[in-house]
């Protein structure tokens, strides 16, 4: 049956949840949810989209069905469940937040084991298939063979992956690692060149969706145009200061002679309306990176600059957004 609504579907629990939400807040894009066991919810500024909480492994396959519209997600599931299917498109890959890594490891007892390469030798000594405990298995398989690590069989499995070789139901294990303390306390390690796939946050869409239903990529824009803006200015802030000086070009020139202070597209510079008629007080505004804070001020004192103001920045919109340009010609098959 068709549908006239449009459906965004964010993860239902855990960190990942709380970090979309918190992500979708910080680009101005609110979720209003009133009674917390609600499986739906909205987003006042997008008043035409309903929002979806699901597993992160049920959002990938429900946008590659055609069933939910956008989703926010993990890369590496969508990888996982959706990268042979072409209904399933990343509009953005590195949505800053959910960062972990898909990894080989192996026992600690292994200890001629150090790299894959030294697993493939290994391996190739055995009378029986390496077996690989994972619920990753278009992921794992794929990289096992790249690898040439063979024989292999890969054993499937929901539950905790890292105690699968000390019962002896797997001999290693691919899965996801952030710190790797849970590896260490089940006497597990990674092995050099290991990693299959350094993952985060992602914005899924489906394509069919995108090609026939114009309001559905009137979202899309919408979502790229506040998700690319934020991620732009969250290492961003605004610095105003007076300075004295001849003209606007006179102290642009000064300011541009310095290593942090061009700004975005170069300084903005507007005269102050002072009682002092014998001095000339310019105020000047740029936006540095928020690591080259205490630089830039230090640069600003050197050259006459007062009054400091620092704030905060929000958003910074482009004209038009690289990843909406990147859609755009995915969904014309370009």
């Amino acid at each position: 049956m068709k549908r006239d609504d449009i459906r965004f579907s964010l993860p239902s629990k855990g960190r990942l949840a709380e970090d979309a939400q918190a992500f979708l807040a910080a680009c101005g894009l609110n979720i209003y949810k009133p009674n917390p066991r609600q499986y739906a919810a909205s987003i006042p500024n997008l008043p035409n989209v309903t929002v979806l909480f699901q597993r992160p492994t049920d959002i990938v396959v429900s946008v590659r069905d055609g069933s939910v519209d956008f989703g926010f997600t993990g890369l590496d599931v969508t990888l996982e469940y959706g990268g042979d299917h072409e209904e399933v498109l990343v509009l953005h890959e590195a949505l800053g937040f959910g960062g972990c890594r898909l990894a080989l490891a192996v026992p600690e007892s292994w200890t001629e084991v150090v790299t894959v390469a030294g697993l493939v030798a290994e391996v190739a000594t055995w009378d029986r298939p390496l077996r690989v405990a994972t619920k990753f298995t278009n992921l794992a398989g794929a990289f096992l063979e790249a690898q040439d690590v063979k024989p292999f069989k890969l054993v499937y499995s929901e539950g905790t992956l890292e105690v699968t070789p000390s019962i002896g139901y797997a001999d290693c294990i691919v899965d996801l690692v952030s710190s790797g303390q849970t590896l260490k306390d089940n006497r597990l390690r990674l092995l050099e060149g290991g990693e299959i796939l350094r993952s985060q946050a992602a914005l899924v869409a489906n394509r069919a969706a995108l090609q026939q239903r114009p309001e559905v990529l009137e979202v899309a824009r919408t979502l790229l145009e506040f998700t690319e803006a934020h991620l732009r200015a969250k290492d961003r802030l605004m610095v105003v200061a007076n300075m004295r000086g001849e003209s606007p070009s006179a102290i642009a020139g000064r300011l541009l002679e310095q290593k942090v202070l061009g700004g975005l597209q170069g300084p903005t510079i507007s005269p102050v309306l002072s009682s002092d008629d014998n001095q000339s007080w310019y105020a000047m505004q740029i936006v540095v990176r928020r690591d080259e804070l205490i630089e830039a001020i230090a640069e600003l004192r050197a050259i006459g600059g007062s009054g400091v103001v620092v704030t905060p920045v929000t958003h910074i919109f482009e004209e038009e957004p690289e990843r909406y340009r990147a859609m755009m010609k995915a969904v014309r098959g370009e």
